[in-house]
C-alpha cells in the first residue's frame, strides 16, 4: 500500500472545533512569545481532550520548548485517540500490516497521522536516550510503511550507524 496514494476528503484537522476551543488555540498562538501559551493550550485540552488539532498544538508547544518528556506524553495520547478511531490495537507493538489494511478503509488521512505520530514518538524516544524503544518504534513504522513514504528508514539508518560507531 502506498501511503501517498490517496484521495482523502477529510483529514484529522477537519473535525469541527467548538468556538471556545478555537479561540483558546488562537489566543495560545498569539501568547506564545509572552510565555502564556501553555495554560491556554491546557485549557483547550481540558475542553477537547480527543480533538487532534488540540493535541497537535500542545505537542508542538512542548516539542519546540524542548520539553520532550511532555511532548512524548502528548504524542502517546494522539496515538491512542487516532488509533482508537482507526480500530488499531492499543499497543503499537501489536500492529501488523493487516491492521493497516483495515485502517485504510476507515481513513487514509488519519492513518497517515497515526504513523507520523509513531515516527515522532520514536524520534523523541531517541532524543531522550531511550534508544531501544525509539529504534523499535521506527522499525515498526518501516514495517508498516513499506514504500517509506513517511521517511522512517532515514532515521532508522542513523540509529544503525550510531550503533555501529559505538561498537567500533
Amino acid at each position: 500500500m502506498d501511503l501517498m496514494d490517496f484521495d482523502q476528503p477529510q483529514l484529522y484537522f477537519d473535525d469541527p472545533l467548538a468556538p471556545e476551543v478555537e479561540t483558546l488555540l488562537l489566543e495560545a498562538g498569539a501568547a506564545y512569545a509572552e510565555g502564556d501559551a501553555e495554560i491556554l493550550l491546557l485549557r483547550a485540552y481540558l475542553q477537547a481532550p480527543e480533538q487532534l488539532v488540540v493535541l497537535v498544538a500542545l505537542y508542538r508547544y512542548y516539542f519546540y520548548q524542548h520539553r520532550l518528556g511532555e511532548a512524548l506524553k502528548v504524542a502517546e495520547r494522539a496515538m491512542a485517540v487516532s488509533g482508537r478511531r482507526l480500530g488499531l490495537p492499543s499497543e503499537w507493538q501489536r500492529l501488523h500490516p493487516e491492521h493497516i489494511g483495515h485502517a485504510v478503509l476507515r481513513s487514509m488521512g488519519l492513518l497517515r497521522f497515526y504513523l507520523m505520530v509513531l515516527k515522532a514518538a520514536g524520534y523523541i524516544e531517541l532524543r531522550l536516550g531511550h534508544a531501544d524503544n525509539g529504534q523499535a518504534m521506527l522499525e515498526k513504522l518501516t514495517e508498516l510503511d513499506s514504500h517509506d513514504r513517511l521517511g522512517g528508514k532515514a532515521l532508522l539508518n542513523l540509529v544503525h550507524e550510531a550503533a555501529a560507531s559505538a561498537e567500533a
